[in-house]
């Protein structure tokens, strides 16, 4: 089948190719997308501060229908609405045995390669070359061949377009508090960056009323953005940092919980600091991997805080994402809210812009019906 896709040709150089995609093997499914979101993750990529193999095709956020099965699927069907997961658990590895899907080694191992499990890329040029694909997904395309284990399927009827954020940006924002922190009624959280990761975070700090819930960001459109998905109270940070400003929320202490979702060293650092002693600072944001955070050490042990990495929210993608839908059904959980903006395939460059400057909490590529 010959497919477009944004293709990553190297570093920095991201355009429109058409790819050939081969059938879905044993195990795999082809997917048609209908819609994919723009995440940091994929700049990361682009920029090459996640240093992962190129040619690639990018976007890993994504929903849609399934095109055709490969031998031995059972659980899906030509036609069936599914929403991606970028990391299809094995379910044999020692995570996986330990309860941890998200931290699967062979899913692991396949991101970093930029392969499906086994060491195949589905995508390849018209000559023959190669093609990797992000995250085991390759989203952005119109099409993808992706594991089983990596296509959730949903109730027909569903919305595409908001169910495409729910394979990332929701179920790792609302993972965060609900899994990682154990958010309490009536704690206080602080969330540090506020795009559809933050903003869910927000949302799911809501839900389980923790209070006050502070948004901290840059940009003031998505502060605005933030207060929609349940922020109490906004801090636009500035040049000497938004530390006092939410101390100063909290009576000097500090927050219960607070939320890392650029992925910086110093929000990161501003996070951390932000807590109050016995209080725990979650890392959402993908920081490039050379980079480390300098925090005080005596903090640990005088103050009891807590610094937590968070991969994917903790989360069981076939457990999780029809629990959000439910609370999307029941109105707890706004996803169409976090979209701000709709590209076309060949407008991921305007998306990522769009993303950089603070103007969308959520990009998404619709594709052609």
């Amino acid at each position: 089948m010959r497919v477009r896709a944004a293709v990553l040709a190297d570093y920095g150089r991201l355009g429109l190719e058409e790819l050939d995609l081969d059938d879905p093997g044993p195990g795999e499914v082809c997917v048609r997308l209908a819609a994919a979101g723009v995440c940091h993750s994929d700049y990361h990529v682009y920029t090459g501060d996640l240093p992962l193999p190129v040619p690639m095709v990018l976007g890993h956020e994504g929903a849609g229908r399934v095109q055709a099965v490969g031998p031995g699927v059972s659980a899906l069907r030509p036609g069936d609405p599914v929403v991606l997961s970028w990391l299809p658990a094995c379910g044999r590895c020692g995570p996986c045995l330990r309860g941890r899907p998200e931290l699967c080694r062979v899913a692991a191992l396949a991101g970093e390669h930029g392969t499906l499990p086994g060491g195949r890329t589905p995508f390849r040029r018209p000559s023959g070359e190669p093609v990797h694909q992000f995250s085991l997904t390759g989203a952005f395309a119109e099409c993808t061949v992706v594991p089983e284990a990596g296509a959730v399927r949903l109730p027909e009827g569903a919305d595409l377009a908001s169910a495409a954020l729910l394979s990332c940006g929701v179920l790792t924002g609302t993972g965060a508090v609900w899994r990682t922190a154990g958010v309490r009624p009536g704690e206080s959280v602080a969330v540090f960056g506020a795009g559809g990761v933050g903003c869910s975070a927000l949302q799911a700090a809501r839900m389980v009323s923790a209070y006050p819930r502070i948004a901290v960001d840059v940009h003031p459109r998505r502060l605005e953005a933030a207060a929609a998905c349940g922020a109490t109270h906004l801090v636009l940070a500035g040049p000497g940092g938004p530390l006092e400003r939410v101390l100063d929320l909290t009576g000097g202490e500090g927050v219960d919980a607070a939320f890392e979702a650029i992925g910086r060293p110093e929000t990161i650092a501003q996070a951390f600091n932000a807590t109050r002693p016995g209080g725990r600072a979650v890392v959402i944001g993908v920081a490039p991997p050379h980079l480390d955070v300098s925090l005080n050490a005596f903090a640990f042990p005088s103050q009891e805080k807590r610094l937590l990495g968070c991969w994917y929210g903790e989360s069981s993608p076939a457990r999780d994402i029809p629990a959000l839908l439910r609370l999307q059904e029941a109105g707890a959980l706004d996803v169409r809210s976090l979209l701000s903006r709709r590209y076309a395939l060949d407008e991921v460059g305007e998306a990522f812009a769009a993303m950089l400057s603070g103007a969308v909490t959520r990009a998404l590529i619709a594709f052609a019906s």
